[in-house]
């Protein structure tokens, strides 16, 4: 196997203890923060190049959200990395119980293309703070700033401990071959099923954060005009290529009648008139994924938007109507700036239409009344919930961020992303002393010790009491 060496030469360095102290894991992540620094320009000429990123959604989406993870790690990492104390019975009162923070070992990090700093260098801070030796993959999609990590990013790293490879289909499924001790994959359902066949042989954990559809529940009693802004802002933010974008609307025809003036006035207003020519509208990663975008158009009707240019890799922002949940529009995650609408009577049609179909990464719902949407909350499941937003969930270090079902397996940001890259390992430490009260647990056995045992070992439900 073409990496089998590089492997083995990261399960060196790891058991060899040298990513373990606290010292060590800091000044790496120190050397990640350098590198947002002094790379930022960059950063953001590649991925402008790649898919016409606008600069001010790259300085937010790829290097402040970065930050922020890096500083809080950095500033929680040493209580993260505690032992964790627990309770005792009456048996291990004299004893020390503990959860022990170590590291997997040597981890495999698959980023996807859309975000293609983010989801790299957010998962990797997690993995370093945790320990870890660390490979780690761009995607190849994203050919710019595939090239600039490839080439810089390992310069700010102990490359005998963390070590990046460039690889397409082919070559990625030799790199699956190997034994990882985890593995962490941003990506689609399709190929998560084969990262997770992949692992099974060797049983290795994994983490796949993966897509879905997304769908925005737009109640009857709302501020269309804000509604609107903050769909559009979700929806056409990276030309649509986000995994917690909305990916349609459900809604009444009153409230559609509504919406789509106030929809095509917020693409007015951020986009001016011809999107095309606006420096804040980025554009389709690549000839494929825009040939497969704009076949989307097909379905229903366009009542905004449409236009295309090949050339460019340009589809506008772009409104659909009057679709059928079979229509294909409606059946794969759509990556791309286009916003189907589908009718339903109420919020109750609304939620069995979300529940008749694969749990998504993320449920939006827009009302001015909280009862809807703790109603829609209550009664969906999915990887995270927004109520009359859009995407801002994710920009909070605090929750978690995963998917459940179709959309994903784990979860991480902030400390949720070290404890991913953690295993947390039980520990008792007894004295060797004390031999007499063990006695009891030993043979031959007798009511009378069980009867002991049962008192000083099990755990009571409070208001009870045990007779001797």
């Amino acid at each position: 196997n073409p990496y089998a060496g590089l492997v083995s030469r990261l399960r060196a360095a790891w058991l060899s203890g040298k990513t373990r102290p606290m010292e060590y894991r800091v000044a790496r992540l120190e050397a990640l923060g350098r590198f947002l620094d002094e790379k930022k320009q960059d950063i953001l000429e590649a991925t402008a190049s790649d898919m016409g990123k606008p600069p001010f959604e790259a300085e937010f989406s790829e290097i402040l959200l970065c930050k922020n993870e890096l500083h809080e790690t950095l500033n929680n990492l040493s209580d993260w990395m505690k032992d964790e104390h627990v309770d005792r019975n009456l048996v291990t009162q004299l004893d020390s119980a503990f959860i022990r923070k170590d590291p997997y070992g040597v981890v495999l990090i698959i980023a996807a293309w859309n975000y293609p700093i983010h989801l790299l260098l957010v998962p990797l801070i997690g993995a370093i703070a945790a320990g870890n030796c660390v490979v780690f993959k761009p995607s190849e999609v994203a050919k710019n700033t595939e090239r600039l990590v490839a080439e810089m990013l390992s310069c700010y790293l102990d490359n005998d401990c963390f070590a990046v490879v460039t690889a397409g289909v082919q070559e990625t499924t030799r790199l699956l071959e190997n034994k990882f001790d985890y593995i962490f994959y941003t990506g689609t359902p399709s190929v998560g099923k084969i990262v997770m066949a992949a692992a099974a042989k060797h049983l290795t954990p994994v983490m796949l954060e993966l897509g879905g559809k997304n769908p925005c529940y737009v109640s009857d009693t709302c501020d269309v005009q804000n509604v609107a802004r903050r769909v559009a802002w979700g929806r056409f933010f990276n030309a649509g290529q986000t995994c917690i974008a909305p990916d349609y609307v459900l809604c009444s025809v009153e409230m559609q009648e509504k919406l789509l003036p106030a929809l095509r006035k917020a693409i007015t207003d951020f986009y001016g008139p011809n999107p095309q020519e606006s420096p804040d509208f980025s554009r389709i990663v690549g000839d494929k994924h825009f040939q497969r975008v704009q076949t989307l158009l097909h379905s229903g009707r366009v009542v905004i938007g449409g236009q295309t240019d090949e050339e460019e890799r340009y589809i506008a922002p772009t409104v659909l109507v009057d679709l059928q949940p079979s229509d294909p529009v409606m059946q794969e995650e759509i990556f791309g700036p286009i916003l189907p609408i589908v009718i339903v009577a109420n919020v109750d049609e609304a939620i069995d239409f979300i529940n008749s179909r694969e749990r998504p990464l993320v449920v939006y719902a827009f009302s001015s009344d909280d009862k809807v949407v703790n109603q829609v909350l209550e009664r969906t499941s999915s990887g995270g919930f927004c109520g009359n937003d859009t995407l801002m969930h994710v920009t909070l270090t605090s929750l978690p961020f995963g998917g459940i079902g179709n959309s994903g397996l784990g979860m991480y940001h902030g400390r949720f992303t070290f404890d991913t890259f953690t295993h947390h390992r039980g520990c008792l430490r007894r004295s060797m002393g004390r031999e007499a009260l063990n006695a009891l647990r030993y043979p031959p056995y007798s009511q009378q010790k069980l009867g002991i045992v049962r008192a000083a070992s099990e755990v009571k439900r409070k208001g009870a009491c045990t007779l001797l």
